[in-house]
């Protein structure tokens, strides 16, 4: 192939080579799958129905479910359905789709997990200014602004990528489109433009992993000042979760991208894919909800409504 233009479909890695491990790939992947559906489905509609939830932290939580719902669905169900029918191909348009959607939704993420150390930062470090800070207006200019850059950034990358000639062949080593992998199937002296967009964004990136962590020297600098345990706990209570799902991001995606070529392998990359494609979107429900009462009391609610509601309409319909 000696150009994009006489591609019209691309080869994704399978997991599995036999029948039977495909089949069994795609009834874990559907678990996982949906048990995080479920999970941010719950926390979405928590958040939207509770009037006690309806504070900033909340708001961005109720915004990183509805990123992770949409990071899982980019690329696990195209997976299953590959397993599923026992083929590897992808369309062109297809590919192209996913690396935007996924690029979009993971820098959405990242923004956001920014925005909401910062939100944690007021309410703990001014928290005589927290409501004049973070007012319902300025909190969605800060959602709306994560969500504009991470489109922007997508739509440059995607751009870039799939204008770049491709030169060597049409296999991409992972079970989804990824940019990294794009690269690899172009010419060795024509991508160098999307590097220097790929540079542009890691700048981005730390940039932001700088400030989330002088934020957090702050707010436990201010958190150890607290005279009161209770106060601690309390303190430490709001941040652990935010913190925990930071560090679960930041980890799995750097050694995704900074792990030594020495090591790299088709089989490592793909178990690696999936720690930071498909792990944070399932474990982030769980975490936010862990050690929160108010989440918890929220999401029981939402289950015994439902649960009764449903149990209702067999009455409603005998009587």
């Amino acid at each position: 192939m000696s150009n994009s233009s006489s591609l019209n479909e691309f080869l994704l890695l399978p997991f599995a080579d036999t029948p039977e491990l495909q089949l069994l790939h795609f009834w874990l992947f559907l678990g996982i799958y949906l048990a995080t559906l479920l999970g941010n489905s719950l926390i979405i509609t928590a958040v939207a129905c509770d009037h006690h939830l309806h504070t900033p932290m909340y708001f961005f939580l109720l915004n990183l479910s509805l990123l992770d719902l949409g990071s899982i669905s980019t690329t696990v169900p195209k997976s299953m359905a590959n397993s599923l029918w026992n083929t590897r191909a992808i369309s062109y348009s297809g590919c192209a789709a996913q690396v935007f959607m996924f690029v979009f939704l993971l820098g959405g993420e990242f923004s956001l997990l920014t925005v909401m150390a910062y939100d944690r930062y007021i309410a703990i470090c001014r928290p005589l200014h927290y409501g004049k800070l973070m007012g319902t207006r300025a909190c969605v200019k800060m959602a709306a602004a994560a969500w504009c850059c991470s489109f922007l950034n997508a739509l440059l990358h995607t751009a870039n990528t799939f204008s770049l000639p491709l030169c060597q062949g049409n296999t991409v080593d992972q079970f989804f489109c990824e940019i990294p992998q794009i690269l690899k199937l172009s010419c060795a002296d024509s991508y160098l433009r999307e590097v220097e967009a790929l540079v542009v964004s890691l700048c981005l990136v730390f940039g932001c992993f700088v400030f989330i962590v002088l934020s957090y020297v702050q707010i436990f600098t201010a958190v150890l000042r607290i005279p009161s345990e209770q106060g601690q706990h309390k303190a430490f209570s709001m941040c652990l979760p935010h913190l925990a799902v930071v560090s679960l991001f930041v980890s799995t995606t750097a050694f995704v991208y900074l792990k030594p070529s020495s090591i790299s392998s088709p089989s490592l990359d793909l178990v690696v894919a999936v720690l930071y494609s498909v792990v944070p979107p399932t474990l982030n429900p769980l975490i936010y909800s862990m050690r929160n009462k108010e989440l918890q009391d929220a999401l029981r609610n939402v289950i015994s409504w439902t649960f009764f509601s449903s149990s209702k309409i067999p009455f409603a319909l005998h009587k």
